[in-house]
């Protein structure tokens, strides 16, 4: 019998044990601590409130609570997008940084660099099932900038070819939500 499923599911409920603590830790909710996590890692198209709401699964409504939350708390602010009229881009405060800083993410890290090679067949492995699943139940994949189909390396920089604006370095190693699979290249 593989236990693989069972394994994952074990992990899933020490990162959620991991969570809980963390937020109880800091007077939060598992989601808001979960969503000063995403925004960490999000690029410009994705530190938006839908993209939260997609990359979660949760209703805007849930969202906009959670923002409102964490905006009272200090940990986030809202910046107005230059070119879209509406849309708010959301930021991390210093205060978040702090919150973050010695998270269960940053445990598994640490254990993850003790074991170079393992990590990266592990990524591999855990990449392509995400990705399965995700098609499965129909969301959205989500992944890195320059790991993605519409990603163009350019004289100078980088474009998305999606919105054909340029990348800033620091979000091509960023998730994004317009991210799509890069299909191999025939020889």
């Amino acid at each position: 019998m593989n236990q693989t499923s069972l394994l994952l599911e074990r992990l899933g409920a020490l990162v959620q044990q991991s969570v809980r603590d963390e937020a109880t830790r800091h007077g939060l909710l598992p989601i808001h601590i979960q969503v000063l996590h995403y925004l960490r890692l999000a690029n410009r198209y994705s530190d938006l409130p839908i993209a939260i709401a997609e990359y979660f699964g949760i209703t805007r409504g849930t969202v906009s609570q959670t923002l409102a939350v964490l905006e009272r708390k200090g940990l986030l602010t809202k910046e107005p997008d230059a070119r879209h009229g509406k849309r708010v881009h959301l930021k991390l405060t210093p205060a978040s940084e702090s919150v973050l800083r010695d998270s269960w993410v940053e445990r598994v890290e640490q254990l993850l660099c003790e074991r170079t090679g393992e990590a990266d067949a592990l990524e591999s492995t855990l990449r392509k099932l995400l990705s399965a699943m995700q098609r499965v139940n129909g969301q959205r994949a989500f992944g890195l900038c320059h790991q993605c189909a519409h990603f163009l390396k350019e004289e100078g920089g980088a474009r998305c070819g999606l919105t054909r604006e340029p990348l800033a370095t620091e979000q091509t190693i960023r998730i994004c939500r317009e991210w799509t699979a890069a299909t191999p290249k025939c020889v």
